[in-house]
């Protein structure tokens, strides 16, 4: 027979677990501390780098650059530039659900004191997208350069991707 003793000391481990978990699986970001008064502008780059050698040096060369500026008032600016010469131009508006679910995501997670560091690109990648954002946030100003995953063998950090996502999902709606 299992004294009781056994029993009450196996449930705490598995209390805490329940515990902890609860809040984890809930994904959805808080607006309540979100203020209209706030200013909030953001750019949003994505770069197709690929490297060209010119006999003994290499550098990286943009073949493609995707610019997404979001305005405080909401007004969306999209610029494709081919090569160095800007091929397309885009303003439109954006939904008023989506802005606040990014600034919520900006505010709430501290995402605007993560500091700058830069990744190391692996020696044998020589074509990668590297992501940029610079987030203006009532005058305080964070910018932040990043590569996709499959090109550093560095850790980007959960954030800096899921502002990726909501971004290049605002980022696709708008090149359609």
């Amino acid at each position: 027979m299992v004294k009781p003793i056994l029993i009450i000391a196996g449930t705490i481990p598995i209390i805490f677990a329940v515990l902890l978990i609860v809040p984890l699986t809930n994904p959805e970001i808080p607006i309540t501390a979100i203020d209209p008064n706030d200013i909030v502008e953001i750019e949003f780059t994505k770069h197709h780098l690929t490297s060209v050698s010119f006999g003994i040096t290499e550098r990286l060369s943009a073949q493609q650059t995707e610019i997404l500026v979001i305005k405080n008032d909401g007004e969306l600016q999209y610029t494709l530039v081919n090569e160095g010469s800007p091929s397309t131009e885009k303003i439109s508006e954006i939904d008023s659900d989506k802005k606040t679910k990014l600034i919520a995501m900006i505010k709430e997670t501290g995402f605007m004191a993560i500091p700058f560091d830069s990744f190391v690109i692996k020696d044998e990648i020589s074509d990668f997208v590297k992501y940029g954002v610079k987030i203006s946030y009532n005058e305080k100003i964070n910018q932040l350069f990043w590569p996709e995953q499959e090109a550093t063998d560095q850790l980007i950090p959960p954030i800096i991707t899921e502002v990726e996502i909501e971004l290049e999902s605002i980022l696709d709606s708008i090149r359609e």
